[in-house]
C-alpha cells in the first residue's frame, strides 16, 4: 500500500516495498526517513549500514542513496522541501530562524549512513511528530499547513539536538585533540557572527594564547581557521543560493561580507564557478565535500 500526499512545504510519503525502486525526486534539501517495519542495508555514496524498525535517517541533498531490502519495509519520508524559504507568507513561523536551523543541519551533517537519532526519547518524539503530520496530511490536506510547519520545526529542533550531540564532525585519528571539535561546532554555530570567530575571543572561549589558536586549528584540520571559515560560510552562501529568495545583497549581508562584490570574487575563488554559474547548475559543490581530519 501506497499513501503520498504533498502540500508545501513538506512532502510526505508512507510506502511499503520489498525491493527498492529510485525515485524520481530531484532532492536540492533533505529527507528524514523512518523505518517503520522491515530491515535491510542503507546506502549513500557506496557506504551501507544495516537498517532496522525504528531507525531514522537523514538522506542528504543531490548524493546517491538507495535502500538494499532484505525485509518488506515501511518507509515514512518527510522532505523538507525549499518552498517554505520562498515567497511564504505563513505569519506561524519565522523564516530566518526556520532557514537557519535547517541550514545548520544542511552544512553539519556528515553525509554518511547511519542513524540520525541517538537520544531514544527524541526517537519517540520523531516517531509521533511524523505520525501526526502523516495522519493530518491525509485527513485536512491544505488545512494542515500551518500546524504540520510548526510539527516540522520541533522535528528540526531535534535532528539539531541529535547532530549537536553525536560529534558528527569526526575525526579519523583518535589521537586528536577533541578540543577541536568543540572548536569546529562553535565556529559554526556562530558562523555569521564574526565578532565571535576572531581569534582573540576564540582564545578566551577556548583558554588558548591567541598566538596558538592558528596553529593548533591548522595542525588539527589541515586548513587554516580563515580558510575554514571562509568556505563555511560560503556552504551558507550555497544553501541560500539553491534554496531562498535572498537576493546577493541580503546574503552578502547576513554572512558579513562586504559587498556583493567581495561574496562573487569570494564565491568564484573557492567555489571554482561564479555565482550565476552555480544557480544555472544547481548543485551543491562545497557542500559534497565531506570533511575529514587527521591528527
Amino acid at each position: 500500500m501506497q499513501v503520498l500526499e504533498t502540500y508545501k512545504p513538506f512532502e510526505i510519503q508512507e510506502i511499503k516495498l520489498s525491493e527498492w525502486k529510485q525515485r524520481p525526486t530531484k532532492n536540492n534539501y533533505f529527507e528524514l526517513v523512518l523505518i517503520k517495519q522491515g530491515k535491510g542495508k542503507q546506502c549513500i555514496n557506496y557506504n551501507q549500514h544495516q537498517y532496522k524498525e525504528g531507525n531514522i535517517f537523514l538522506l542528504p541533498p543531490l548524493r546517491c542513496h538507495s535502500f538494499n531490502i532484505k525485509k518488506p519495509t515501511t518507509f515514512v519520508f518527510l522532505k523538507f522541501t525549499d518552498a517554505i524559504f520562498k515567497h511564504i507568507h505563513h505569519k506561524s513561523i519565522n523564516r530566518n530562524e526556520w532557514f537557519k536551523e535547517a541550514s545548520y543541519i544542511l552544512a553539519n551533517y556528515n553525509q554518511l549512513p547511519g542513524d540520525i537519532i541517538k537520544n531514544e526519547l527524541d526517537r519517540k518524539h520523531i516517531e509521533h511528530l511524523m505520525a501526526i503530520i502523516l495522519q493530518e496530511s491525509r485527513n485536512y490536506g491544505n488545512e494542515s499547513v500551518s500546524l504540520i510547519t510548526s510539527l516540522m520545526t520541533s522535528i528540526l529542533e531535534l535532528i539539531i539536538r541529535n547532530i549537536k550531540n553525536a560529534d558528527v564532525l569526526k575525526v579519523s585519528n583518535s589521537n586528536t585533540d577533541h578540543r577541536i571539535l568543540k572548536m569546529l561546532a562553535y565556529i559554526n554555530e556562530n558562523i555569521q557572527k564574526p565578532e565571535l570567530l576572531k581569534v582573540e575571543h576564540l582564545a578566551s572561549v577556548f583558554m588558548m594564547s591567541p598566538t596558538y589558536v592558528s596553529e593548533f586549528f591548522k595542525k588539527q584540520v589541515k586548513i587554516s581557521l580563515r580558510e575554514y571559515i571562509i568556505k563555511a560560510k560560503l556552504k551558507l552562501v550555497e544553501i541560500r543560493l539553491l534554496n531562498s529568495d535572498y537576493t546577493l545583497t541580503q546574503i552578502a549581508d547576513e554572512l558579513a561580507f562586504t559587498d556583493v562584490s567581495h561574496l562573487s570574487k569570494t564565491f568564484k575563488r573557492y567555489v571554482g564557478t561564479s555565482i550565476k554559474e552555480f544557480k544555472n547548475n544547481g548543485e551543491y559543490r562545497l557542500l559534497k565535500r565531506v570533511p575529514t581530519f587527521a591528527g
